[in-house]
Parts: structure tokens; sequence; C-alpha cells
């Protein structure tokens, strides 16, 4: 299936993209971000357990076991504090 994935503020300027198409296997949020990591480098560190980001799925706030499908947008992005 095919992904829209969109990288947003530090993600971004790290992995050093803000989009790209993906053909990926994943059924769900956990097994899509697993998947990222395996490119090693800058994306195993970045994504890694315990580094602070937030997946949505057509802006819809996600979790790890939410399912995704041929099609979705899916955005990664730091959290957003106001002041």
């Amino acid at each position: 299936m095919q992904l829209n994935m969109l990288y947003f503020a530090r993600l971004r300027d790290t992995l050093g993209l803000d989009s790209e198409t993906l053909d990926s296997e994943a059924a769900t949020v956990a097994e899509l971000l697993a998947e990222l990591r395996q490119r090693g480098g800058e994306w195993a560190r970045a994504l890694a357990a315990g580094q602070t980001f937030r997946v949505a799925v057509n802006q819809d706030m996600a979790s790890g076991d939410t399912p995704l499908a041929d099609g979705d947008e899916v955005a990664v992005f730091p959290p957003v504090t106001g002041g």
C-alpha cells in the first residue's frame, strides 16, 4: 500500500525531507515506525523509543495500534507547545 508521509519541525530537519510517498506493508502505526527505523542512521535515532514525537493519521491523533490503509496521510511531528 502507499502512504503519504509528512515530517514536521525538527524531524523534517533531522531526516532531510518534509514528505514522501512510501510503499509499506505496515498494518499499524507501530509497524510503520519500526519500518522507518530500519532505514538506520538518523531515522533510527529520531524515531527511537524514548524520543518525543506524535503521529497523526488523516489528521487524527494516532497510537501504535492505529490501523493504516492505502492512501492514508501519516504525519510525524514533535509535540507542540504554546505560550
